[in-house]
């Protein structure tokens, strides 16, 4: 290989194809002679150069080339033949290897760029980024006495997600991730701790209002949007503090609309409820479920799965819903909602016998059905059972179950006259009654 690389070094004077680190080129230079022997001629030697690299000077770093060469010319036509074919082929070979093994040795180290993200990967990581803040984790305490000392302890009964509303320290969540708890504290996403305080709650929408009082610095209250105009498709995303962890988002789409679930609290039913795929695992509840743009569209409150387990269908309570609860409860402490102030017997009992509506059991006389004259059902002197009224209608509108009731109940305001139509006995009657609001819950 020495040889050969001489021998095209006797024609050509090489340029660099890469610079060293210092950035000036290397040049060579002929420094010895070796014999070669004339096949034709064995009386006659040719001596051909190789190459030797000497070191870079200290000033310039470069040496220039010097040729010491002493080429015999054979007389030998075909010697000089094969000479010619030996010198260009290797000159060919000897290009291809400077072009292929001579890199600059910071070419060695490769490194390789970020794998860039896509549009809308980049829009998910931001919207995690801007709207973490806004989500809290809430942590439910019991009151136990302990069974050797009687002291009373302060045990973790649950936990859930909740959000900030205001900057007055206000934080929405759910119903039941607050239910039965004796003290309540809330944990902000830099990690720093308050006791929470309970505002108001409504057991009907599965809603809870609470107060920390923490710098205003600290609260980021969350976009509320809106959820009228919400269409089957649409991206969605969930976050929260699932099994007491950190926050998570899952992502999906909304896969129903105007879908009705009942409150686990009283099992009124709650209208209008948005229907999704993203995951919503224990510890969700209570969480904000947002559009695309980052706006609050509802509140994550129950998973419908018949194995058990965490995966199944999603649904969030509509930010409209929310939104009137929320105002009513920071404003008054309580949801002035209407009510008829009865107890009605289970929708399976009615269909047993036959008809169709709501069976009254129990009219308290200082209810609004009471003072209307509703009758109740009740045992006669024999033991006999005898039926109250079943509501068939009100204002018009058809009662099949309980759900209707509430449906249409919802719809109307505290103080409104509301014409109750009941089948009693083996008649129809139309009666009178004025709407009361729900009585205070402790």
């Amino acid at each position: 290989m020495a040889a050969a690389f001489s021998l095209a070094s006797t024609f050509f004077h090489f340029s660099p194809l890469s610079r060293p680190p210092n950035g000036r080129p290397t040049s060579f230079f002929l420094s010895k002679s070796i014999p070669f022997h004339n096949f034709s001629n064995p009386s006659c030697h040719f001596r051909y150069p190789i190459f030797s690299l000497l070191g870079h000077t200290k000033k310039r770093n470069q040496i220039s080339a010097t040729t010491d060469t002493k080429l015999t010319n054979p007389s030998n036509p075909f010697a000089s033949i094969c000479e010619s074919l030996l010198i260009f082929t290797t000159s060919v070979f000897l290009s291809f290897s400077l072009f292929v093994t001579d890199v600059d040795p910071a070419a060695a180290f490769v490194v390789t760029t970020p794998r860039k993200l896509q549009t809308d990967e980049l829009a998910t990581v931001r919207l995690f980024q801007e709207n973490t803040p806004s989500v809290v984790y809430i942590t439910n305490l019991a009151a136990r006495q302990d069974a050797f000392t009687l002291d009373v302890l302060e045990v973790p009964q649950g936990s859930g997600s909740g959000f900030v509303w205001d900057k007055d320290g206000n934080i929405v969540t759910n119903y039941h991730v607050i239910r039965g708890a004796s003290d309540l504290r809330v944990t902000l996403a830099d990690q720093t701790t308050f006791d929470a305080k309970v505002v108001g709650f409504d057991q009907d929408k599965d809603v809870a209002v609470l107060r920390i009082d923490a710098p205003k610095d600290k609260l980021r209250p969350i976009p509320v949007g809106i959820s009228a105009d919400l269409l089957v498709g649409q991206k969605v995303f969930a976050i929260g503090n699932p099994f007491g962890l950190d926050h998570t988002l899952t992502t999906g789409v909304i896969s129903g609309l105007r879908r009705e679930i009942s409150s686990a609290a009283t099992g009124r039913p709650i209208q209008d409820v948005i229907q999704t795929d993203a995951a919503i695992n224990p510890g969700n509840s209570g969480g904000p479920l947002l559009d695309s743009s980052g706006n609050l569209i509802g509140i994550n409150t129950a998973i419908y799965s018949p194995s058990g387990a965490s995966s199944g269908v999603g649904f969030s309570i509509p930010v409209d819903t929310v939104s009137g609860i929320v105002d009513q409860l920071v404003r008054y402490g309580k949801v002035t909602r209407p009510i008829l102030g009865i107890k009605f017997a289970p929708d399976q009992s009615v269909e047993q016998l036959g008809v169709s509506g709501v069976l009254v059991l129990d009219a308290p006389a200082n209810g609004p059905a009471g003072k209307a004259g509703l009758l109740p059902t009740k045992r006669d002197a024999y033991g006999r059972l005898i039926l109250g009224d079943i509501i068939t209608s009100v204002n018009g509108k058809k009662v099949t179950n309980g759900s209707d009731l509430y449906r249409i109940l919802d719809q109307c305001k505290v103080g409104e006259k509301v014409i109750v139509e009941v089948l009693r006995g083996d008649h129809m009657e139309k009666i009178p009654v004025i709407l009361e609001p729900k009585p205070d819950e402790s």
